[in-house]
């Protein structure tokens, strides 16, 4: 059997340094790191995604049966595919938390990494976890690694310490599974557990969304114009289908300013000419999982992720592209924090669906702001922006807002 498509987007979701790039290897057998300035400085800055099939051996009983390959580790008969998932891999360093934002807005399942031989919550453990408290993140399954450098008692007591530090949480009631990454000890415990968890019911009569992760261009230098091939856009399809040879509309879309302190974006339009789940191709692109599209877009405009943050639809089916947006806004109420009231010009950082950009508050009103943007964006209405403030001299997450 055969299975086309991921059924969910995991997102692993941590501290910087707490082995979720080396999760994600060991369960998709890829280094998501791929990034050249994410190798340089040894940690994940981009968004990293990857798909994996977790597959059961019929022969076999317990979580022993279950792996990601074609045989059985156990008995080295054939393992059945189960479930198709999409590992988004988000950045743990809190200077990149609204990259690791803008990862939330699009899945359906969290893997929480918190390593034993740091005391819990480090910093963006606890930043992470008001995220998922943010966005009402349930599907969750804690991870706690580097249990093999720090010995049985003191495993114990960091297990103890993320017990203490969930409870009356969102995900107080999660699983936590204790697991050697390097030596691959308790990852069928894991990937059975994965199996159990929710699946998301999805529309897909609607007109189909998606929201674009990565952009890029996979031409060689010195390709010859006629081998060419367009630009390539990966995310997550939240509503809808797609198919080849759907034209499709991408909103903001490009950058056509001449001023850049006036930046002006026209929607682009363009034709699916091809589908791929990440090893294989597709023929239509259901909601679940992370796919890539192949355009006709000139390849220049979607290079180095300059696409990220937008939306893509059916001619004339997406949301309207907004400068400035109004909401009421939401505080965290961070107790390792004092948070001032929010002024006028005052800049903030909006995790907008997967699109993270700057705003200047225009007029603040008690809980009421209005907010210019630096870069239009296309949003659905009722959806959640997370905020980031400048306070002591770091952008922390302090609140949310949900749009008109």
């Amino acid at each position: 059997m055969d299975i086309k498509q991921s059924v969910l987007n995991i997102e692993t979701l941590g501290h910087i340094d707490h082995g979720k790039t080396s999760l994600t290897r060991m369960i998709t057998g890829i280094w998501t790191d791929r990034h050249s300035e994410s190798i340089k400085r040894n940690m994940t800055i981009k968004l990293g995604y990857a798909d994996a099939v977790i597959r059961k051996c019929e022969e076999c009983e317990g979580s022993e049966a279950y792996t990601v390959k074609d045989k059985c580790d156990k008995c080295g008969g054939d393992a059945i595919p189960l479930i198709r998932i999409s590992m988004i891999d988000a950045p743990g360093h809190e200077t990149l938390m609204a990259t690791a934002i803008a990862g939330a807005s699009v899945i359906d399942a969290v893997l929480f990494v918190i390593a034993a031989n740091e005391p819990c919550p480090m910093q963006q453990t606890r930043e992470h976890l008001m995220i998922m408290n943010l966005l009402g993140i349930k599907n969750v399954i804690i991870v706690q690694t580097k249990i093999d450098i720090v010995g049985k008692d003191k495993a114990i007591a960091n297990y103890k310490q993320i017990k203490e530090f969930i409870k009356g949480s969102v995900i107080e009631n999660s699983p936590i599974i204790p697991v050697m990454t390097n030596r691959g000890i308790n990852i069928d415990v894991l990937l059975k557990k994965i199996t159990e968890l929710q699946r998301p019911k999805h529309d897909i009569e609607s007109p189909p969304i998606m929201y674009v992760v990565r952009s890029f261009d996979v031409n060689k230098p010195g390709t010859k114009p006629k081998s060419l091939v367009g630009g390539i856009l990966g995310g997550a399809v939240i509503k809808g289908k797609f198919k080849i040879g759907d034209e499709i509309e991408i909103r903001p879309g490009i950058n056509i300013s001449e001023n850049e302190k006036k930046k002006e974006y026209k929607p682009a339009i363009t034709k699916i000419s091809s589908m791929n789940n990440g090893s294989e191709n597709i023929e239509e692109a259901l909601p679940g999982g992370l796919i890539g599209l192949s355009t006709e877009i000139d390849p220049m405009f979607v290079k180095a992720d300059s696409m990220v943050g937008n939306l893509v639809g059916h001619v004339g089916k997406l949301p309207d592209v907004v400068n400035s947006i109004s909401f009421s806004y939401k505080r965290i109420n961070r107790p390792d924090m004092q948070e001032p009231p929010i002024h006028e010009n005052e800049a903030l950082i909006l995790g907008v669906g997967t699109a993270t950009i700057v705003g200047y508050v225009v007029k603040s009103k008690k809980d009421t702001i209005n907010v210019e943007l630096n870069h239009p964006v296309c949003m659905e209405k009722h959806s959640k922006i997370a905020i980031l403030r400048n306070i002591g001299k770091r952008w922390r997450l302090t609140g949310y807002a949900i749009s008109k």
